[in-house]
């Protein structure tokens, strides 16, 4: 997997200060998208240990509320067997912090992987440039939704996070 930066200190990406890996690849190619630098999985650099070390670090800080995982898109195909290894990893090493992913993919689509499970709210659909708010909370647009990752695999059905 290959990333392009890691945002530390951030309020906008999630609830509470959180740390942000930003991960390379995406093939939505989302119109109006903020960050299409992002969209190539041979682009940034590779995350390695010492990104990895990094991204703990800040996790390990007790202010920090957990970590944002977005991009590109973390469920981009290429990423899904890395993102899956790094949420197991640090949903055992760090149980009290949250984990929020982005995703353009729908619940829909997604809902069979593995690596969910370790997920606490994830933001899906495809950025709508048509559908922007800048009103929104942790989404672009209206049509994106905020899951309740935990309580939507318990009940079996979406359950969506009120702002």
């Amino acid at each position: 997997m290959r990333y392009h930066n890691i945002t530390k200190d951030d309020m906008l990406n999630g609830v509470g200060l959180r740390v942000v890996l930003w991960v390379a690849g995406c093939s939505h190619a989302c119109p109006g998208c903020h960050n299409p630098i992002t969209w190539d999985a041979a682009g940034g650099i590779l995350f390695d240990a010492a990104a990895r070390d990094e991204l703990f670090a800040e996790l390990d800080k007790d202010y920090v509320a957990g970590v944002t995982l977005s991009g590109g898109d973390p469920l981009f195909p290429g990423n899904r067997e890395a993102i899956g290894t790094l949420c197991r990893e640090i949903r055992e090493r760090f149980p009290g912090k949250t984990i929020w992913l982005y995703t353009g993919y729908r619940w829909e689509e997604i809902a069979e992987l593995s690596l969910l499970s370790c997920v606490d709210v994830l933001v899906d659909g495809r950025f709508m440039q048509a559908q922007a708010d800048p009103q929104l909370h942790w989404r672009g647009s209206a049509n994106q939704r905020l899951i309740d990752v935990p309580a939507t695999l318990q009940q079996h059905k979406i359950v969506l996070i009120d702002e």
